[in-house]
């Protein structure tokens, strides 16, 4: 659409819609994304314009789209599988779904089953959640909290399965909580799909993973090293400084052992400044390291 109305400068919004088959609505959300699309940079001069003026289309700084760009076979391969795999994280938009489709038609003669993807490292249960999920099936799983380290076992109605930040995720109704609940696939110790089916609901809640800190959270406010400051992309902390040699953040979890897991790992690059609780927890977890380390 963007070479033939770049071309067709004005063109009436009726005839846009006839040629590429757009609805109205439609066509105004794609150009909505393509005002956020431009060349690396993305500063003001570097991303394009494209309104609904009136009646007509108006595209504008997008000469790099003048003509349909041309992919080589290699290239166009690896856009395809690249599409194939976040397709199968469970988390791609519907119209992923159909460019993917659209492509592989292009691409490959015998469609996008002549590309098979897997996923390095995808957990065994992966499958047998997905299955469950597919087939309306409530799931027996033996779950251990990451943060408290408690170990229960509840039946919940699965969802979906996806891919985030490196970790799998089952996002399900949990009987147990009575509420919606996105469990870390890898803490999942067994899983056994009954028989027993489920109704799921009209409308779920788009799987994601999000952590909402309460009046009860322990708290503490850590400098990052340079070397440390994925922690800020990673987690959901509260940026209080950026400064030269670090960023200072506050990080809140249910338990001060998620933090002194955390400071431990990052070693040098992250020093304490806040928090007793979460430093009683470090210096503990420090010491069994180290008393683990003396027996072995």
């Amino acid at each position: 659409m963007l070479p033939w109305v770049i071309a067709n400068p004005g063109s009436p919004v009726e005839e846009v819609c006839s040629r590429f088959g757009y609805t109205r609505s439609e066509l105004i959300d794609d150009l909505n994304l393509v005002m956020v699309c431009g060349l690396p940079g993305y500063g003001p001069g570097d991303l394009m314009w494209a309104e609904v003026d009136e009646d007509s289309v108006i595209v504008d700084a997008a000469d790099y789209f003048a003509s349909s760009p041309r992919l080589s076979p290699g290239e166009a391969l690896t856009l395809l599988a690249a599409g194939l795999a976040l397709l199968s994280s469970g988390q791609a938009p519907p119209a992923l779904s159909s460019a993917v489709e659209k492509l592989s038609r292009a691409v490959l003669p015998g469609g996008a089953d002549s590309v098979r993807i897997d996923l390095a490292g995808e957990p065994e249960l992966v499958s047998l959640l997905r299955r469950a999920a597919g087939r309306h099936h409530v799931v027996d799983i033996t779950y251990t909290a990451l943060a408290s380290g408690e170990t229960t076992r509840r039946l919940v109605e699965p969802w979906s399965v996806f891919s985030s930040l490196g970790n799998w995720y089952l996002s399900a109704f949990c009987r147990r909580a009575v509420a919606q609940r996105v469990f870390r696939v890898d803490r999942i110790r067994e899983a056994e799909e009954t028989d027993e089916l489920f109704e799921p609901p009209p409308v779920t809640v788009p799987p994601m993973v999000a952590y909402t800190p309460s009046e009860d959270d322990v708290r503490a406010v850590i400098k990052l090293g340079d070397q440390a400051r994925w922690v800020a992309d990673y987690y959901p902390v509260e940026v209080l400084e950026d400064v030269p040699d670090g960023l200072v953040v506050r990080f809140s979890a249910s338990d001060p052992s998620v933090i002194g897991r955390l400071l431990v790992r990052l070693g040098p690059h992250a020093e304490l400044i806040e928090g007793e609780a979460v430093a009683h927890s470090t210096a503990e977890l420090r010491r069994t390291i180290l008393a683990r380390y003396a027996d072995a």
